[in-house]
């Protein structure tokens, strides 16, 4: 993993308005997409005041955003443009507290999940924080972890997690109970080299960010292989150390391109649609995009690690 970097400073809520640098492309059946950046928060936590470290985001079907602040070793959530909540979780093994917790899902019944990387297990919630259980240890045997860093709840409940350095991808059900798992270290169809985050359309597709082999890798929701998109690279359909992955509600999958400091657009498919962002700290800027999710409208929001912030950027209309 790449080191954390040092260095923190304050990020002020921007509600202005501006374009962010979309290669616009030709969706099936729909104008060009293109996506505007539309709002900001973070710099600082509203809970404490310490630094903002967001790595995991997600939505809920309400509409609320919950964000693992992994240097803080807590949960935070807000409504849809950054109104802060509150927050649960304190650093520590016990339930409900965490070491590094990394990605976030909400289930359709409002519960979170959370992989709490460090402790090597799953945890989950109401969607108020009230502690509900857990499962997970460290090893490589059925329902064990080693460095959990992805969750993702399909809609029938179940739950899938990006098994880091085990190389795999573990299934549950909605409490816990081993299910399945594939996957093995490799380059091949269904290996992985650092699976680190997962996502599941409504169709039951399970999407995979392969880090080490630069891909997505997506399967049915059993773990047969599909297909898989990515090369190492900054070109269009390149990835560039990618880290997060989601699917938004027309089936089109983003894809958190870390390194290259953007977010890309595929069909279902893998084919290419769009990107935007480049290096930076203005607007539609990141300086590590870690955490991805799409709301139910379509609002888009990034977890910008290093710039201590979350972004969030609408569909532009007429375009």
């Amino acid at each position: 993993m790449k080191s954390i970097m040092t260095g923190w400073f304050f990020l002020a809520v921007a509600a202005v308005w501006v374009f962010v640098g979309a290669a616009p492309a030709e969706e099936a059946g729909s104008p060009e997409l293109e996506y505007g950046y539309a709002g900001e928060w973070g710099g600082v936590s509203a809970f404490d005041g310490e630094p903002f470290s967001p790595w995991g985001v997600a939505t809920a079907p309400d509409g609320d955003i919950y964000v693992t602040v992994c240097l803080r070793d807590r949960i935070e959530f807000f409504n849809a443009t950054g109104s802060f909540f509150d927050s649960w979780g304190a650093s520590g093994e016990g339930p409900g507290d965490f070491r590094v917790p990394s990605g976030v899902a909400v289930a359709n019944d409002g519960n979170i999940y959370v992989a709490d990387s460090f402790n090597h297990r799953l945890q989950y919630f109401t969607s108020s924080g009230s502690y509900l259980g857990a499962w997970g240890s460290e090893g490589d045997g059925p329902g064990e972890f080693a460095t959990p860093n992805g969750v993702a709840v399909a809609p029938d409940g179940t739950v899938y997690v990006a098994d880091r350095n085990n190389d795999r991808v573990q299934y549950f059900s909605s409490n816990g109970s081993y299910l399945g798992a594939w996957g093995s270290a490799g380059s091949g169809e269904g290996e992985f080299d650092g699976p680190v985050d997962v996502a599941v359309s409504r169709s039951g597709l399970v999407y995979v960010v392969d880090l080490g082999n630069a891909r997505v890798q997506y399967f049915d929701a059993s773990g047969v292989f599909k297909d898989a998109w990515g090369s190492p690279g900054s070109g269009p359909g390149e990835l560039k150390w990618p880290w997060a992955v989601a699917v938004g509600p027309a089936g089109n999958v983003f894809v958190a391109d870390n390194e290259a400091s953007r977010v890309c657009v595929y069909d279902e498919a893998g084919s290419f649609l769009t990107s935007w962002g480049s290096a930076g700290a203005a607007a539609g800027e990141f300086n590590w995009p870690r955490g991805l999710a799409v709301s139910s409208d379509g609002t888009v929001y990034v977890a910008d690690m290093f710039n201590r912030r979350v972004q969030y950027f609408v569909r532009q209309s007429g375009h």
